[in-house]
């Protein structure tokens, strides 16, 4: 008579509680309230305009907003004109890079490789140095104390960076959807618009997103390329406001406050975008 052996069934497995990392999520919590001190320190100044610059409290006691109301009348103007420059660089940044990234991507061009590394190189190429060059051809030009200009110069500072990245996402689009909208009739330029710009979207937006960085916090061109007050972004309204006011630090800081609300907006709206942008072009 046959006997069967019954084996003894396994143990479930000890469920493993995650550890709690509180000593790292310490550092990083003081990590960032040292990152964000210097924020927290211009809206409480903002909100002291009466207090001089050794008397600020650390924790606001009242709530003045006549710092703001001060900083909105006599640096209104600056900020609109940043915007427009920061917008109008965005655009010029995009019309060139897009294209450029394109073809040092998708086209088997002689020396792109060179080409995609001397992009990199002139981003090491001191501000002060193009302030200089780009302010003798400016003269010649007639570009001095323009919008376009400054449009211009801002733009320079993102192309590169644009360039590169824009290349690494579009590299990764798949020779297949290129060709079969050639086969559909489309041409170069109409596959580049309707095809591969929907496609790199994440890139074109960080793209996009850092070169508005880039000329909205620009100084050195505002200063090298304006002579006159046409045209002055608000770094350099910020940068005469305290020679003038270097008292009023109340209206300085409320007009660095404004000045950084831009900008925050813009990378918490746009954020998930840059990550999907710089990570994109990392895996084919």
């Amino acid at each position: 008579m046959a006997t069967t052996t019954q084996i003894p069934a396994a143990p479930a497995p000890a469920t493993v509680r995650p550890k709690r990392r509180w000593g790292a999520t310490v550092f990083g919590l003081v990590i960032l309230a040292v990152m964000l001190f210097p924020l927290y320190w211009m809206i409480n100044t903002a909100l002291q305009p009466d207090a001089s610059l050794v008397d600020v409290g650390p924790v606001p006691t009242g709530v003045d907003f006549s710092g703001f109301t001060s900083a909105i009348t006599e640096q209104g103007g600056n900020l609109l004109t940043s915007l427009a420059v920061a917008l109008g660089a965005v655009a010029i940044c995009l019309a060139v890079a897009a294209p450029a990234a394109y073809g040092l991507a998708q086209f088997k061009l002689r020396g792109s490789k060179t080409i995609v590394f001397g992009t990199l190189i002139t981003q090491m190429v001191p501000g002060i140095v193009i302030a200089n060059a780009l302010y003798s051809a400016y003269v010649d030009l007639g570009l001095v104390n323009s919008y376009f200009g400054l449009m211009l110069a801002d733009a320079s500072l993102g192309i590169p960076f644009a360039i590169v990245l824009m290349r690494s996402f579009m590299v990764s689009i798949p020779r297949e959807v290129i060709e079969a909208a050639e086969v559909d009739g489309a041409g170069r330029i109409r596959t580049f618009v309707q095809v591969v710009l929907p496609m790199s979207r994440n890139s074109l937006i960080t793209a996009g997103l850092f070169s508005f960085l880039y000329a909205w916090s620009d100084f050195m061109f505002a200063l090298t390329l304006n002579t006159t007050d046409e045209v002055k972004p608000i770094t350099l309204g910020i940068y005469q406001y305290i020679g003038a006011h270097v008292g009023d630090w109340g209206s300085v800081m409320a007009a660095s406050v404004l000045s950084a609300v831009p900008a925050a907006v813009l990378l918490v709206l746009s954020q998930k975008y840059i990550a999907a942008g710089i990570t994109g072009g990392s895996v084919k």
